[in-house]
């Protein structure tokens, strides 16, 4: 068990004055039995009416309306927080599930909906075919499948930062052989959809607790990784980039079919073509 303190800035700036649209926030934390929220305080500058919802995926959004016209916005958030996640979780798999393929009941495959249906084309079945080469008998354990596509992505791809806005198909990210936390979700889920699972992606942030550890994702930026629904043990976390299953030192904040359903900011603003100037994001995540 661990206390974190999280903070989240993300700052706009324009080179004049220009009207922000409505903008759509999701940078509370969610709430589960490993996840206690102590306090949240998000302050936006400038002055916004902020109203709050669940979307259809429990998911906390706030949406900030503003009423003046402003040079920069900038969006400041600070979460506290509770997180006891078992670092080795065993999890309770129902024993129609155990053995791969398996089906899901009638009621579980009409919740899962599109969540197994892969959201990106996959003409050529290259995808499919990458995704077969993990099965490695019929039937074969399930569980142990997830993990070696969860391992094995980081034989296929390199993790490379990316700040350019968007997120690679899965067909990109296979032939480039690299690409950002989302990418490699993103094709992990794809992949596992090809299979036959139901999944999502996962936004949220990434503790590190010895600051000085190797590894390709730092503290220091938002986070994307997986969930994949198997009966018994219910969402099962996957980080693909970091090859770690459960959700210990993972902080969730968004669930979704697709990445662009979770991203942290989304919004707009009317103004001449070459108003906007820069934007800056600072996450720290502390003990």
């Amino acid at each position: 068990m661990v206390n974190l303190r999280i903070r989240h800035k993300t700052t706009y700036r324009y080179r004049e004055p220009v009207s922000l649209r409505p903008h759509r926030l999701m940078l509370r934390p969610r709430e589960s039995h490993e996840v206690r929220l102590l306090s949240f305080n998000l302050v936006v500058e400038p002055a916004a009416q902020v109203s709050w919802a669940q979307d259809v995926g429990g998911n906390t959004v706030a949406t900030a309306t503003f009423h003046t016209m402003a040079d920069r916005l900038i969006i400041d958030s600070m979460a506290e927080l509770r997180l006891d996640a078992a670092s080795w979780p065993v999890f309770e798999i129902a024993a129609s599930a155990a053995r791969y393929p398996f089906r899901y009941s009638d009621d579980e495959w009409t919740d899962l909906g599109a969540l197994t249906v892969q959201q990106h084309p996959d003409s050529t079945g290259r995808l499919r075919d990458w995704a077969q080469a993990f099965v490695r008998s019929h039937p074969t354990d399930t569980l142990a499948l997830l993990k070696d596509v969860n391992a094995g992505l980081s034989a296929w791809i390199s993790y490379q930062s990316r700040e350019d806005e968007g997120t690679q198909t899965p067909a990109e990210t296979l032939a480039r052989g690299w690409g950002s936390c989302r990418d490699i979700a993103v094709l992990f889920v794809e992949a596992v959809r090809s299979l036959g699972f139901g999944a999502r992606i996962v936004s949220g942030y990434l503790h590190i607790p010895d600051q000085h550890m190797a590894g390709p994702v730092g503290s220091d930026t938002t986070h994307a990784w997986a969930e994949v629904y198997v009966p018994g043990a219910g969402w099962i976390t996957f980080d693909p980039t970091n090859r770690k299953v459960g959700g210990a030192d993972l902080i969730p904040v968004a669930v979704g079919r697709d990445i662009r359903q979770v991203m942290p900011v989304t919004g707009s603003f009317v103004g001449m073509t070459d108003a906007f100037e820069h934007m800056s994001v600072e996450v720290t995540v502390s003990s």
